[in-house]
Parts: structure tokens; sequence; C-alpha cells
């Protein structure tokens, strides 16, 4: 309300400011500077009388809802009342006064349309940005029991094999979930420690898998202090394992690796496929997720890419984060 009656009272003294300056030259044909000002904040009057009228009744009661025909008629109307007013008191003129507010009214709604623009896109903003940092935040929360799910599964098949190395693998999972968590909490982390997470996770899948899978990680490149956004990387991992290596007893293979060149991350996953591969969806709720989070955080960097061939299954995903280097306001 303060704002509306400050706006107001300013647009009043700029249209009664612009009235005076436009006939400032002929101020002499006046019998007094009195005379000359009382007319001219008259029509200042008039002017924003009408521009009130449909500012604050013609448009949010008429054409906000549509009624376009009955919102013309009306504004016409109220100028056309304006004007006659404004003869019959002044003797200036009805149709001289009705084109006059004609052009006069037609600039204070343009204003007032520009000014609402404005305001409607800054508001539009605010929501799109509202909204998607309330859709990234349950994106990122999904990730949690997912990766713990699926970790959990890893520990059983430990378990059920009286693995001795159940305990030692237990308290690595402890310390994968300890950097989740504390990821969970961050916008981004640095590519480093994500990569360590995945290797991490993978030493675990290893132990379990024992000798049946064949894992490689490679990384090439500097990481050059470059940020990303937590837990983006590990579905396609776990995809890898879970389709690959968990869904047969036979000799598997789990290729990892990833380059950086300048700011731009070239992550690839390849798994072999089981020669009997029982009907599944491909694209879990981690890899559908995952291209949600990717299209919300990496609009228009980022190429994701999906091979599915008959003995391997491909994932090409390069993004640039050259936006992502390191700021301590991103913690």
């Amino acid at each position: 309300m303060k704002n509306t009656i400050l706006i107001n009272v300013g647009a009043f003294l700029l249209v009664a400011m612009l009235e005076i300056l436009s006939v400032w030259s002929i101020k002499e044909k006046f019998d007094s500077q009195y005379n000359f000002y009382k007319w001219q904040l008259n029509f200042a009057i008039f002017i924003m009388v009408i521009i009130w009228i449909n500012h604050f009744i013609l448009i949010p009661f008429f054409l906000d809802k549509k009624r376009y025909v009955l919102y013309g008629i009306l504004l016409i109307g109220s100028i056309f009342f304006g004007s006659y007013l404004k003869g019959y008191t002044d003797g200036y003129g009805t149709f001289k006064s009705f084109f006059f507010f004609i052009y006069t009214t037609g600039t204070g709604m343009a204003a007032f349309f520009l000014r609402r623009s404005i305001l409607m896109q800054r508001e539009n903003s605010e929501k799109d940005k509202l909204q998607r940092d309330m859709e990234l935040n349950y994106l990122k929360e999904q990730v949690n029991p997912h990766f713990l799910f699926n970790s959990l599964n890893s520990i059983y098949a430990l378990s059920r094999q009286q693995s001795p190395e159940t305990p030692d693998v237990v308290m690595q999972l402890s310390e994968l979930m300890r950097y989740q968590l504390e990821s969970s909490k961050k916008d981004t982390v640095l590519l480093r420690e994500e990569l360590e997470f995945i290797e991490n996770y993978l030493l675990l899948e290893e132990k379990r898998l024992s000798k049946r899978c064949t894992i490689e990680f490679l990384i090439e490149g500097d990481l050059l202090h470059l940020r990303i956004a937590p837990m983006l990387l590990i579905p396609f991992v776990e995809n890898g394992v879970k389709h690959g290596a968990q869904s047969t007893n036979e000799q598997s293979t789990i290729d990892i690796s990833i380059s950086i060149k300048n700011t731009s991350l070239h992550f690839c996953v390849i798994n072999s496929k089981p020669s009997m591969l029982t009907e599944s969806k491909r694209k879990g709720m981690g890899l559908e997720n995952v291209k949600r989070r990717l299209n919300l955080l990496y609009p228009n960097s980022h190429v994701l890419e999906m091979d599915d061939k008959e003995k391997v299954y491909r994932i090409n995903l390069s993004i640039d984060l050259k936006d992502s280097i390191q700021n301590t306001g991103n913690d």
C-alpha cells in the first residue's frame, strides 16, 4: 500500500510538471502566475483521475476478467465524461479535451502495463526459482534412500556368504554414508571429493562381487578445483553395477573413465551385459532422477548419451563446469 501511494503521488507530480513545462512558453498569456499554475494543476488532476479510474477500477474488474468490450466502452465513456466536465467547467472544449485525454490516458496505460509486466516477470521468475529449488531438493533427497538401499543389499550379500570382510565393509559403508549426509547439505562439492566417493563405493562393490567382476576406474586431467552437484554421478555407476555384475554369475566388467579438459568433464561408464538378460526397465528411478537433475542444474551445458548394445551398455556424459570453479560461498 505504501509503495502504491508513493508511486501514484510521484506520477501525479510528474504529470503536473510535464503539463506546466508543456505550455511554459505561453504562460504570459495568462492573467497571473497563479492562474497559470492553477490551470495546469487542474489539467493534471483530470488526467490522473481518469488514469486512476482506469487502473484501479476498469482494468482489475473488467480488462483482467477478459470483458474486453465492456472495458472499452467504459474507458471511452470515462474519458468522454471527464472531457465533458473539463469543457463545462473551464470552457476548454469537450472534443478538444477528449482527444487530449485519449493521448494522456494512453501514455499512462503504457506506463502501467510496462510496470505490471516487469512485476509479473519478476514474480514468475521467483516462482520458477522456488519451484526449481523445491524439485532439486526433492530429487536430491530421493538419491539418499536409493543409494542406501543398494549399499545395504551389498552388505546383505556379503553376510550371507559369511565373508570375514563384512565388518570392514560396514565401516566403509559408514564412511560413505557420512560423506553422503554431509554433501546433501551443499549445493556443490569439490569434484575431487565426489570422485573419491565413487572410488570408495567401487572398492566396496569389488569386495562383494569377488573375482567375477573386473572394475576399472581411471581419471585423467587436472581437476582444477572444479565443483559439481553432489551425488550426481553415482546413479550411473550404481546402474552399471546393478544391471551388469549383479544380474549375473558370469564374468563381467565395469569400466569407468573420467577425463577433464579445462573446465569440461567427460564421464563414461561401460558395463558388460549378461548373455541371458531378464526383462527389466533399464531406466529406473536412479537414471530418471539424475536426468532431471542435469536438466535443472546444467540446462545448456551438458550432453547425456545412453547406448544400449547387445553386449555392453554405455553412458557418456559431458558437463561444462566453468561456472562451478571453487567458490567458498557455495558451501
